[in-house]
């Protein structure tokens, strides 16, 4: 009698485990299925649809990531490469690059004094409004001043520099892949060519470059300045201090934000602190409570 209630019982429970797993795994398999056909659509329409053409600034170098000071999460910018950064703009980049968007105003306190900025900008002069005869009389440019503009308009821009218009860097960090990664590959890139790649006349061969052709000549020679705080003037350091002059044009509320982001996270962390014991304060009589079923009414028959 207890033989046959115990094969009977095995039985059944043999008869529940696959009826639970039919109904555990026929969901499973639908759902394996629908993301298998959906993978291999999406593949299948990239490769019909993907372009076979190969863009021109694909012909060029990556810049390689280089480890900058202001790149960690709790540094800011390299104020003295600022200011270093502009002197360099000012000796070089300004001959041919304007800054439309960046006043005098806007070093002061972060790279140079107020008096140091006035008296920098008392260097430059700058046309007045018209006078009772409609005549433009100069003054000297005051901090509420824009940087000076090598070129009057667009048009003489591209005759002083055979056609080719020189893009403004009030934000050329944000406006090139790679950021300032590849503005110090750009300045310290230039080469002599490969052997037999011709390089057509008025330019210069730099592997960072798309197309590897540009018409701005190679702008940086060693110890062609002195810095005042007595740092060397290589190509290298002049290349960097001025792509970190032209991050801090590019993105100028720079360390305000890093400022703001670590207290933020300071503040969540607090905040944690208090909820977790709020949480186990309010649900650990429920999350520890234990659940006991008894079945009052056995069957004789097992």
């Amino acid at each position: 009698m207890f033989s046959f209630a115990r094969a009977t019982r095995k039985r059944l429970v043999n008869k529940t485990k696959k009826f639970s797993t039919a109904v555990v795994q026929k969901p499973a398999v639908k759902y394996g299925i629908a993301t298998g056909t959906l993978g291999l659509a999406l593949g299948t329409w990239y490769f019909v649809t993907a372009p076979n053409t190969v863009e021109a600034s694909a012909n060029k170098l990556d810049a390689p990531e280089w480890p900058w000071y202001h790149k960690k999460p709790w540094r800011s910018l390299d104020h003295k490469a600022i200011r270093r950064g502009f002197k360099v703009y000012m000796t070089v980049g300004n001959n041919c690059h304007s800054q439309e968007y960046v006043y005098f105003r806007h070093l002061v306190n972060v790279a140079y004094s107020e008096q140091e900025m006035k008296k920098m900008a008392a260097e430059y002069e700058i046309a007045d409004e018209p006078n009772d005869e409609g005549e433009l009389n100069p003054r000297p440019r005051i901090l509420k001043d824009p940087l000076p503009r090598p070129y009057a308009n667009e048009q003489q821009a591209r005759y002083s520099n055979n056609g080719a218009l020189p893009p403004d860097l009030s934000a050329m960090r944000d406006a090139r892949p790679g950021g300032e990664d590849y503005l110090f590959s750009l300045l310290t890139g230039y080469c002599p060519p490969p052997v037999g790649l011709k390089v057509p006349e008025g330019m210069y061969y730099n592997p960072y470059f798309p197309g590897g052709f540009i018409s701005m000549p190679p702008p940086l020679i060693e110890g062609m300045m002195e810095f005042d705080d007595g740092v060397e003037a290589s190509i290298s350091q002049m290349a960097k201090d001025v792509c970190t002059y032209l991050t801090w044009t590019a993105q100028p509320h720079w360390d305000e934000r890093k400022k703001t982001g670590i207290k933020a996270l300071l503040l969540v962390l607090l905040t944690c602190v208090p909820l977790s014991y709020w949480n186990r304060l309010k649900w650990s009589a429920i999350k520890n409570r234990r659940q006991t079923f008894t079945n009052t009414k056995r069957d004789a028959f097992f």
